[in-house]
């Protein structure tokens, strides 16, 4: 009897889904890729538990017969390649005839198509990899495929799914990615009836869907790349290096637009970035890299997210120069016009720049250690921490503090102590009228404000931690006043939430009116906001609310500055972020620097207390030697 036997065509499509259908984003981005195929002009993904419960996509393109529908569920059916030589010369985004037939093995599947003007569609459901059931359907545009209960008969795999909300993002991702790859085509994804990305048809002016992608503050940084050589032509978009994140998340490189993760690729685009970045930074970057199919393999990973280049040092040379060209021009400080007219502004950029870098190298040099990275912002232009700590708040400085846990600041030998580092007793805020007395001589890095401070000191000003202090202070002082309560700005808009933040902001509605914010139930999961306190007339509601609602102490709590610490520090670090998401004019820094000296610096803010750094002139005469 043989021991070797041939596998059912069941366990093969198994054995099949476990490549290419790894979590439901692997779905989704396949079932995508099928309508883009199909020539849709409108993509919509609709989502239930994660992407597990079940997976809807919906296009608009050419649709399939009865015939093509009931083939597509057989393994290596496929409409892309007929011959051997079509292998090495891929233009679609499928081709193997894998994806449809490992999903319907895994889940109930079903498939809602017709032709265009067909009188008659067609339906076919599988469960489980089982025989399809055919039957006759109303007409419809394009195709429907929904996948329920992903992994029902494979209990191992659904098992180590990671938590709904982890597979939701990588569904969303997985999206992002065909949406940035292909922007002539509309992309649509909800889950569970709440909108995750909606992005309109944008093929002329790309830098909307990549704002829709990456946020809209990432609009007005981005800058087009273009180079053309022979056999490869690189565009695509890059952000300043005002605009920055944490991570690679914003990094995405596509080959014949198709998203591919390249270890060479990215080193290149970071390589390209490495004199223009702080440490801990990363670019943001869109690039579409077109070469001709028979110079690129894309049949070496399962999920095609790997190629091999046929010419890899000549693609990485072109993507350096595409990158290094739009640098090196710096098109943010101006046109060139611009800059011959008024050479100052990239001096001055320049100088801060080196600025930025010396401070570093004197830092490492004296402390040991580099200074901590600014991060960023929800939103991404504006950082939300400063550059490193001059002015702490010693949140245990006053007896009897509002805001407990007292801060203990690293003691460093041989470095004099900054204000609010020392003990409790020395340095607990600055000297009186300190702010008003610094010069303001420009911008550092289109973010921090340089200013001369007394006896000729350098100090760098972070405006959002500045304005965060001062608006923090406002806040408590009003919220302290009992007799007065805080006045409000009219605001007059309505916000749909979840529904957890909905039941926290509405049990807490009277510690919100003590705080100034008003707010009231409008209906299901929606709130109207009524009024909100001075400084925060433009900021996002949706995101100012959710966070209160995290914020808010217990029903039965007193209300009073103890327990409203956390809510007031939530407002106060998203009124800086409206004021400071542009930067400050002459007059606003002067009024900023007056509130300063009447700040109160014992509190601590939500993203720290750092206000500026602080170098004195014959230190920098010394290390500059």
């Amino acid at each position: 009897m043989s021991r070797i036997a041939r596998l059912s065509d069941v366990l093969i499509n198994k054995i099949a889904a476990g490549e290419v259908v790894e979590r439901p984003a692997s779905v989704v981005k396949e079932l995508c890729e099928n309508s883009l195929d199909a020539g849709a002009r409108t993509v919509r993904v609709e989502l239930e538990a994660g992407g597990v419960g079940r997976i809807t996509i919906s296009d608009d393109g050419h649709g399939m017969s009865r015939e093509d529908a009931t083939l597509c569920l057989e393994r290596h059916a496929t409409s892309k390649l007929r011959e051997l030589d079509d292998l090495f010369h891929i233009d679609s985004m499928g081709f193997r005839g894998e994806a449809i037939p490992a999903i319907a093995s895994v889940s109930r599947f079903t498939l809602h198509t017709a032709e265009p003007d067909a009188h008659e569609g067609t339906k076919v459901t599988v469960e489980g990899g089982g025989p399809p059931t055919v039957e006759d359907a109303p007409p419809r545009v394009g195709t429907v495929i929904t996948v329920e209960d992903l992994f029902f008969n494979v209990p191992a795999r659904r098992k180590f799914m990671r938590q709904g909300a982890t597979e939701l993002k990588h569904c969303e991702e997985a999206v992002v990615r065909l949406a940035l790859a292909h922007p002539e085509v509309g992309f649509f994804a909800s889950h569970e009836g709440n909108e995750l990305f909606s992005s309109p048809a944008s093929e002329h002016d790309p830098r909307e869907r990549i704002a829709a992608a990456l946020g809209p503050a990432s609009f007005p940084h981005l800058f087009p790349v273009e180079e053309r050589r022979l056999g490869v032509v690189v565009t695509g978009y890059l952000a300043s290096p005002e605009y920055t994140l944490p991570n690679a998340r914003g990094l995405y490189t596509f080959v014949n637009r198709r998203y591919i993760r390249d270890r060479g690729l990215i080193s290149t685009v970071q390589r390209a970035f490495q004199d223009y970045l702080p440490a801990g930074r990363q670019p943001v970057v869109v690039l579409h890299i077109d070469v001709e199919p028979a110079a690129v393999d894309v049949n070496v990973h399962p999920q095609k997210m790997e190629v091999r280049f046929a010419d890899a040092r000549g693609v990485q040379d072109a993507i350096s120069a595409a990158l290094s060209r739009v640098l090196r021009a710096a098109p943010w400080l101006g046109s060139p016009e611009e800059q011959a007219a008024n050479p100052q502004p990239r001096d001055a950029a320049h100088y801060a720049h080196a600025v930025e870098r010396f401070l570093t190298r004197a830092q490492e040099a004296t402390w040991g250690a580099p200074l901590p990275t600014a991060m960023d912002a929800p939103g991404g232009s504006m950082p939300a921490r400063p550059l490193t700590p001059s002015y702490f708040a010693p949140n245990g400085g006053a007896q009897g503090g509002a805001f407990p846990g007292p801060f203990q600041a690293p003691q460093v030998p041989g470095r004099s102590l900054g204000f609010g580092e020392a003990q409790p007793q020395l340095n607990e805020a600055p000297p009186p009228g300190y702010f008003a007395a610094l010069r303001p001589m420009g911008l550092l890095g289109s973010r921090f404000h340089v200013c001369e401070g007394p006896g000729g000191t350098l100090v760098v000003l972070d405006p959002h931690a500045a304005l965060e202090r001062a608006r923090l202070t406002a806040y408590l002082r009003r919220l302290e006043d009992d007799a007065k309560a805080p006045p409000p700005s009219l605001f007059g808009t309505t916000v749909d939430l979840s529904l957890a933040a909905v039941k926290a902001l509405v049990d807490g509605r009277e510690a919100l009116l003590k705080l100034g914010v008003d707010v009231e139930p409008f209906g299901g999961t929606a709130l109207a906001l009524k009024s909100v306190p001075a400084g925060l007339e433009g900021v996002d509601p949706r995101a100012l609310l959710e966070a209160l609602s995290r914020a808010l102490p217990p029903r039965s709590a007193p209300l009073d500055v103890t327990s409203l610490a956390e809510a007031v520090r939530v407002m106060a670090c998203h009124a800086a972020r409206r004021a400071s998401s542009s930067p400050l004019t002459d007059a606003q820094l002067r009024a900023l620097l007056g509130e300063l000296d009447r700040a109160d610096f014992t509190p601590s803010c939500t993203h720290g207390t750092v206000v500026v750094l602080e170098m004195p002139l014959l230190e920098l005469e010394r290390r500059a030697r």
